[in-house]
């Protein structure tokens, strides 16, 4: 007779389950994977598909690396995602920002075309996405936190308009450099006199062309009787009709004589097996930047996840999204690629083509593998200025111009880190202009932290609430002020409540008695402690009153574990309306409360 399994065998073997399942999210998805499923997936990866192949290309040159890059680094990196990654439609890949970084970290410790610049685009990928899964395992996802919505906002706003910049120069055909938005505009100005006629025919017409395909493509097919999902199909296919149309163009009137550049060869095959650098001087010039990709990567990525997934009513471990991006940069590195993240556009194609598993993304990959074997010998004479073209349409739709008149109406301090970070960022390079915009929110909230809000309250007419006395009519009395503070007392905002409160006190000579109501305070640190002690003393010598009311338990557990509720002149009350009602009554000194009754009013 075979042996049975021991007690709590069945248990540790579910448990176990559920910790790679954790992990490996494939083995939850790939269970109900059935042929709808399958035909779905593969209808949304031949779109996704059609748009990639020219984005990795044009993103690579954006990044300062061979075109081929572009397609390495969009095939092992959807495979690793679709196996780790918790996104059923996140369409992983070279993106605009992430380039436009690589491109800024890796020129500051090699020229492009070296050898030592695709090796530092490589380790970049390395780093990134060893922080990536270490941040992951640590489940430290909150530390995106940093970057607010406005310092993002701006960041790629800045982003999209140096993108755009300085892909001009390839549709002028003129040689123009530049790493800050003046720099770029100044080479340009200078190489006027040198645009190839021939270059700017190419790439004016595509440059349009695409915009009016983003929007007027699929409204005219439909028009003309194509069916719907078709047009959508024939609308995102646009670029590759850009690159078809110009190949032809470049071989009929044999443009690469006239003076305009062509993508020329790009090795055939599949991605060849890299290495990272392991060498430590090159490691420290590139760790701060390969942090900095991580983090603005995985910001942007899990905020399309996250939209995405409501949409579907489904959702994301933003922790083992960490993971998933770690691991996907990983495979690029390891493939020749460089640094990748959720591309916004491609996602937001990916979900709306049909997209049902992350299985989608690895018959991407798999596309992108057959151009890789096939189709690169045809791209030889495609016009880089329609790459260009293809950078410049996709980048503007970053720009927001709004967001700065918005911010502005509502908050001016998020105004001012989200002007700071796009001047920054335009002025002196993306890596400086992300630092300066998480040091500018840090010094805005630790000002707005310093400087809490509180009111002086008095109760609405006929009711038991109380309401700040410059917004409403209340009822108040002249010898009981009451303060409402709303935020948690803490080191940054201790002093300033010591003295709002002894201010206040010190201009109303009727005051008998205070109450500080406590309903939005979620914490009280040492020196808030600290702080209130000084104020219940202030308040002693003065033969005022101080009470507390709607303290929080949790917040009250503490304070019961100091000498402050028995040394408190006054009484905790459960709700403000019994501590006025108590105290409007009572015009004269405050009565001695003994410790044990002032801890029982809670």
């Amino acid at each position: 007779m075979a042996d049975s399994p021991g007690p709590g065998t069945a248990g540790t073997s579910s448990r176990g389950s559920h910790a790679l399942a954790r992990y490996l999210p494939i083995l939850g998805w790939a269970r109900s994977y059935d042929r709808h499923v399958l035909t779905s997936d593969l209808v949304a990866a031949i779109i996704v598909t059609i748009m990639l192949i020219p984005q990795s290309l044009a993103y690579a040159l954006l990044a300062g690396l061979p075109p081929v890059v572009g397609l390495y680094a969009s095939i092992l990196p959807l495979v690793a995602y679709a196996i780790f990654g918790t996104s059923r439609t996140l369409a992983v890949g070279p993106v605009a920002v992430v380039s436009l970084m690589t491109a800024s970290a890796a020129g500051a410790v090699a020229a492009q075309g070296t050898e030592l610049y695709l090796e530092a685009a490589i380790t970049l990928a390395a780093l990134s996405g060893i922080m990536l899964a270490v941040l992951g395992f640590l489940r430290l996802g909150f530390l995106a936190n940093l970057l607010s919505h406005p310092v993002i906002s701006g960041f790629i706003t800045a982003s999209g308009i140096l993108i755009a910049t300085s892909q001009i120069r390839h549709i002028l055909g003129v040689e123009a450099r530049g790493d800050t938005w003046p720099a770029m505009l100044r080479s340009l100005a200078n190489a006027v006199d040198t645009i190839n006629p021939w270059t700017l025919v190419i790439g004016l017409p595509a440059t349009a062309f695409l915009f009016w395909v983003r929007k007027g493509l699929k409204p005219a097919l439909v028009s003309l009787g194509l069916p719907t999902r078709a047009a959508d199909i024939v609308a995102k296919a646009g670029p590759v009709i850009a690159v078809a149309v110009t190949i032809l163009a470049a071989l009929s009137f044999d443009l690469g004589a006239r003076g305009v550049d062509l993508v020329g060869a790009i090795p055939q095959g599949l991605p060849p097996f890299a290495l990272p650098s392991t060498d430590p001087d090159l490691i420290a010039r590139l760790w701060v930047p390969a942090l900095l990709i991580s983090v603005i990567g995985f910001v942007e990525s899990v905020s399309v996840a996250q939209t995405l997934a409501a949409k579907r009513r489904q959702r994301i471990a933003p922790d083992q999204e960490l993971i998933g991006l770690g691991a996907a940069n990983i495979a690029s590195a390891v493939s020749g690629g460089y640094p990748v993240t959720g591309g916004f556009a491609r996602s937001v194609v990916n979900f709306e083509a049909g997209a049902e598993t992350p299985a989608a993304g690895a018959y991407t990959a798999l596309g992108i593998a057959l151009a890789g074997l096939f189709l690169t010998p045809l791209l030889f004479h495609l016009p880089i200025a329609t790459l260009a073209a293809t950078i410049i349409v996709a980048v503007l739709a970053l720009v927001d111009l709004k967001t700065p008149g918005q911010l502005w109406r509502y908050s001016k301090g998020d105004f001012a880190a989200h002007v700071a970070t796009i001047a920054i960022t335009l002025a002196a390079g993306v890596e400086l202009g992300v630092i300066a915009g998480v040091v500018v929110g840090l010094l805005l909230y630790l000002w707005r932290a310093s400087r809490p809000h509180a009111a002086i309250v008095g109760r609405v007419p006929e009711t038991e609430h109380f309401r700040n006395v410059e917004r409403h009519r209340v009822f108040t009395v002249p010898h009981v002020l009451s303060i409402r503070i709303d935020e948690s007392l803490t080191y940054l905002n201790a002093r300033w409540l010591e003295e709002y409160v002894l201010e206040e006190v010190a201009d109303r000579p009727a005051v008998r008695h205070v109450i500080l109501m406590c309903s939005a305070v979620n914490e009280i640190d040492a020196s808030g402690l600290e702080s209130l002690e000084a104020i219940n003393h202030r308040l002693i010598d003065a033969g005022i009153g101080l009470h507390l009311s709607e303290v929080k338990g949790p917040v009250m557990d503490r304070l019961q574990r100091t000498h402050f509720t028995a040394e408190l002149n006054g009484r905790v009350y459960l709700s403000q309306n019994r501590a006025f009602g108590d105290l409007a009554k009572n015009g004269g000194p405050p009565e001695a409360v003994p410790a044990d009754m002032a801890r029982g009013m809670i």
